[in-house]
């Protein structure tokens, strides 16, 4: 019998259905995990110990009586993103400027955790203001991927999928700006999925790149992922860019893959891509087609741009949202002779950024500068029709698109991190799809030599998740990578 941090999110409720667990029991566990594990991993920045003891005491009553329908995450322990906000708990982005803050209200998708029964157990590591693929760069220090510690866990939701992967808590959440949920469940073997922009509100999310940027799931199974999902998404009047548009029953899935028309991107197969991650992801594949899918090739010509464009935009973005942090209302302030403003502006933002953060504040202020606008944000605006057109005719012609979510299994921690330019070459696979703003769910299907694992993306038309998480879930039905679990998780 397996045992309780071996199960996954949607068997664990089903247990607590069925009394035969509690939610103090669940909650118990997953705390005494996170004090044997975190020394190892540092997956985590704050842990909720006390109020989630107390939470889950309330949610056992609530649950012994309950008649009928029950909150959908009654008693689940969930592990949030440090950017996304969360009352009387910090939110510092793992920012030096942002230490201390701990915000007066909670970002909408904690609201509907909340009033789902879920419990926020504790709060994860990150990259700087999500600025990042391998969680490397927190004031806080790196998080390690639990299948090796010398390795990064992805980023920037590093944190999150950590976590996950050590089994230190049954749900987390992310946060996807280029593929920073993704890019960590495809290192960490878990689950992740950006949906559809606008499709989950972004109302307490610390902003780096506003069209960017999605909060999603990262989970065990993609059929965790769904249904987490269903809890988060919806409409939201805080928040201007979130859509009306009805949310299915992610977590039912879909009928079967009979019929199935899935396009393999060309472009997805490239130089770069590792022969493991490769022949995983065609072994994926083969199994979609033995499940009853038709495959057939299609183009995606333009993300050759992909990634300048997404930098590009990224920065400028970056370069607006960050210019609220000046010392003045709350985080860092760096105090100078004769109380100067500028001065204490100047030196409170070179204190208190990283030095990846203060590169994308620097690059995106010259783009957006005099003489410049036209010639790199206003092109890169453009080029990023022509890459979402290019996802549009793809779609039109198959179901969903697949390919490898990352081009290498993760590296090892302090190899990339001062070569930002290699770094950035990590999210080639993973940034297209934020720019076309169309839903992707990372799931692993299988390891390389070394045994780490490998993420395939399943990439969908505008608001068709359920589609998406139906092919995951088929596929880790027959893959069962997630029943694998890592070194330090069997520990």
């Amino acid at each position: 019998m397996a045992k309780l941090h071996e199960n996954t999110a949607t068997e664990l409720l089903r247990m607590l259905s069925a009394g035969e667990t509690t939610p103090v029991e669940v909650m118990a566990t997953y705390l005494e995990r996170i004090g044997k594990l975190e020394p190892k991993i540092h997956a985590l920045t704050f842990v909720n110990k006390d109020a989630a003891l107390k939470e889950a005491e309330r949610a056992a009553k609530e649950l012994k009586g309950a008649k009928g329908k029950k909150k959908p995450l009654l008693g689940m322990p969930i592990v949030v993103k440090e950017c996304i906000s969360t009352t009387g708990i910090q939110t510092t982005c793992c920012s030096k400027i942002l230490q201390g803050y701990i915000p007066p209200y909670d970002a909408t998708v904690v609201t509907r955790l909340k009033q789902a029964g879920a419990i926020i157990i504790a709060k994860s590591n990150m990259d700087e203001f999500a600025m990042g693929s391998s969680t490397e760069r927190s004031c806080y220090g790196p998080t390690m991927n639990p299948w090796d510690v010398n390795r990064v866990p992805g980023g920037s939701s590093g944190g999150s999928g950590a976590a996950i992967a050590a089994r230190e808590a049954p749900l987390a959440l992310g946060s996807d700006t280029g593929g920073s949920i993704r890019c960590p469940a495809a290192y960490c073997g878990v689950a992740g999925i950006k949906s559809t922009y606008g499709r989950v509100s972004r109302y307490g999310l610390v902003a780096y790149a506003n069209s960017l940027e999605q909060i999603g799931p990262i989970t065990i199974t993609a059929r965790d992922s769904a249904m987490l999902l269903e809890v988060i998404a919806g409409k939201d009047i805080a928040d201007s860019t979130s859509v009306d548009v009805p949310v299915d029953k992610y977590s039912q899935g879909i009928a079967s893959l009979e019929g199935l028309k899935v396009g393999i991107p060309k472009e997805f197969f490239g130089e770069g891509l590792k022969a493991d991650v490769k022949a995983s992801v065609e072994k994926a594949v083969d199994k979609m087609k033995e499940l009853g899918a038709t495959t057939q090739e299609v183009s995606l010509p333009s993300i050759k741009y992909a990634l300048p464009t997404y930098y590009l935009i990224a920065m400028c973005e970056a370069s607006s949202n960050l210019a609220r942090f000046d010392g003045l209302r709350y985080g860092l302030r760096v105090d100078v002779p004769k109380g100067n403003y500028d001065a204490m502006f100047s030196k409170t933002r070179q204190e208190g950024f990283g030095p990846e953060v203060r590169r994308r504040i620097i690059l995106g202020t010259y783009a957006l500068s005099a003489g410049y606008y036209d010639m790199f944000y206003v092109k890169a605006l453009k080029a990023r029709t022509i890459i979402q057109d290019d996802f549009k005719k793809a779609l039109a012609k198959v179901d969903v698109l697949v390919g490898p979510t990352m081009p290498t299994t993760a590296f090892e921690i302090g190899t990339k991190v001062d070569d930002p330019l290699t770094m950035y070459l990590e999210d080639i696979l993973t940034v297209p799809i934020n720019l076309a703003g169309v839903p992707s769910l990372s799931v692993p299907v299988g390891a390389d030599k070394a045994g780490m694992p490998i993420g395939m993306q399943v990439m969908g038309n505008f608001f068709k998740e359920q589609q998406v998480l139906g092919v995951g879930m088929a596929l880790e039905d027959v893959l069962q990578f997630h029943k694998k679990l890592p070194p330090l998780a069997g520990a």
